[in-house]
């Protein structure tokens, strides 16, 4: 049957009833939930340990999501060797087959789609929208990537040699450990482990610690579509143990991980080193975080490029590596552009997201709360001045108001060090090419954004702005998978760009086969 064309899927209008009917009831049967026990799950069998993990919900910290175990180095070697066993049965399920189960996993996520929301709103706090996007992509990964898989298991023409007949396959590359984030809970954890497992091979998943439930959720939907036991193998714990044992394991053949840079750059360097026993070189897939800027000249409408940068800088908190956390502005309208900046920002309504009125929700958790705060700390002893927000919200939760600083210095802390949260600098610039050199002068290259009518400056930002993912007049968040690729430059990370045509290959190694044929 021919597998239609690939549609991004559509976000949820809770402007309707049904639709907020819907998510309140999902939200309340999870409040009923709150505080179950969910196990290790290696090779199909449920484990429970003797060290417990708490998952938080930051908008209340005194509520316990879920329980869930804290695996030991044991357990991820014990993970490692159910995967690499699985592997030599998995990498032979033809390739069709493989696309299916994402395909029925795509479905299933559909019909869970109101649940899978709510455990984002709860579990890490997203709003409505945020969390229902979140769902959105991860249903787009599975459909992209499964027809992606398609492309890739079918005939490769290679030029023809007289006397010869030659191919090219595509084969899996063996056991993987996938470390997804918490801030696309479900989304970045359902691209990374799909996509490895669709092009056979078999995985080690190590949800984050602040995010289980929800990795929890894609578990239950991969075991739905009847996945069979061993191909996902679900181990949570600390990163430190666990993380570390299976990237140094000498089994592991390739690493996906996104997340801050400290650790990508931690997991990059014990990965290059050659453990006994191990056969290959590890491959290592990282998206590390940035430190993104959209820049504003005087040519545009400053009430619009003023929305798109809100959303960009306070969308979830800011906790999105591809957040605005720099906004860089001529002088010719810098003081009109704080001004509306200011309105916008102190306008956001912030509290609990189970309350579809709230804008903003909470910080992932207390630490982030008082680094966030310690970051806004600096940025005025080094200069800058608070325009909006820098102070706590309701003490019930992890809650920081948006904040904008302005007369951030280009090479101030908080220009140059990722905050993940909602806190923007604003910057003067001279006029646009002193702005586009500003843009450029951070260890990272993510996203970005230009706001100007000039099709000279568009060009040169075009040319110029050095990130793996720049748009043109909007907001520099909301990379739709196909559409987008996503993946950055420099300490942003290995571009893998996510959600594009290229992105199947980082799991897979060609073959070339030549036979020779008698006259």
């Amino acid at each position: 049957m021919a597998v239609p064309k690939f549609k991004n899927e559509q976000v949820l209008d809770f402007t309707k009833p049904a639709n907020r009917k819907k998510q309140a009831e999902a939200i309340a049967k999870l409040r009923s939930e709150l505080g179950k026990e969910y196990p290790i799950v290696i090779n199909g069998e449920r484990i429970f340990t003797g060290r417990k993990l708490n998952s938080i919900n930051p908008s209340r910290t005194n509520e316990i999501v879920g329980v869930f175990q804290s695996g030991d180095a044991a357990l991820a070697n014990k993970a490692m060797d159910a995967a690499t066993a699985k592997f030599e049965e998995w990498k032979k399920v033809p390739a069709r087959k493989r696309v299916d189960y994402l395909f029925k996993a795509a479905k299933l996520m559909r019909k869970r789609r109101f649940e899978c929301n709510a455990a984002m709103i709860i579990e890490v706090g997203k709003s409505w929208p945020e969390a229902d996007a979140d769902t959105a992509e991860a249903i787009d990964f599975l459909e992209f990537y499964a027809r992606e898989m398609l492309r890739y298991g079918a005939e490769h023409p290679v030029v023809k040699v007289q006397g010869e007949k030659g191919k090219l396959v595509y084969i899996p590359l063996g056991v993987g450990v996938v470390v997804p984030p918490w801030n696309f809970a479900l989304a970045i954890l359902t691209g990374m482990t799909s996509a490895a497992v669709v092009t056979g091979n078999t995985v080690v998943l190590k949800p984050s610690s602040d995010s289980p439930y929800t990795g929890w959720k894609f578990l239950e939907i991969m075991e739905e579509a009847g996945l069979p036991a061993g191909v996902i193998n679900f181990v949570t714990g600390p990163g430190g143990e666990v993380g570390d044992t299976l990237v140094k394991h000498p089994q592991t053949r390739f690493v996906s991980f996104t997340g801050s840079k400290e650790v990508g750059v931690h997991i990059n360097q014990e990965a290059a080193k050659v453990q006994p026993g191990q056969r290959w070189l590890k491959r290592v897939v990282a998206e590390m975080g940035g430190k993104d800027s959209i820049v504003v000249d005087e040519t545009v409408d400053l009430e619009d490029a003023a929305t798109g940068v809100t959303a960009s800088a306070f969308g979830f908190q800011g906790q999105k590596c591809s957040a605005c956390s720099r906004v860089i502005v001529v002088e010719k309208v810098y003081d009109k552009f704080v001004g509306l900046l200011a309105k916008k920002a102190n306008a956001l309504t912030i509290g609990d997201p189970a309350d579809q009125g709230n804008y903003m929700g909470p910080v992932i958790n207390r630490k982030a709360q008082e680094n966030i705060l310690r970051y806004v700390e600096t940025g005025v002893l080094e200069g800058g001045r608070i325009v909006a927000g820098g102070n706590r919200g309701d003490e019930a939760g992890c809650f920081i108001r948006p904040t904008v600083i302005t007369d951030v210095d280009p090479q101030a802390t908080i220009s140059q060090e990722e905050i993940f949260g909602p806190v923007l600098a604003v910057i003067k610039a001279r006029d646009f090419d002193h702005a586009l050199e500003i843009a450029n002068n951070t260890e990272f290259g993510l996203t970005g954004a230009v706001y100007t009518k000039n099709k000279k400056r568009l060009k040169k930002a075009e040319e110029e702005f050095f990130v793996g993912n720049l748009y043109f007049n909007r907001k520099c968040t909301g990379a739709l998978v196909g559409a987008h690729p996503f993946g950055g430059f420099n300490m942003s990370g290995t571009d893998s760009k996510a959600g594009g045509k290229d992105y199947l290959l980082l799991f897979l190694q060609a073959k070339s086969i030549a036979e020779k044929i008698k006259k």
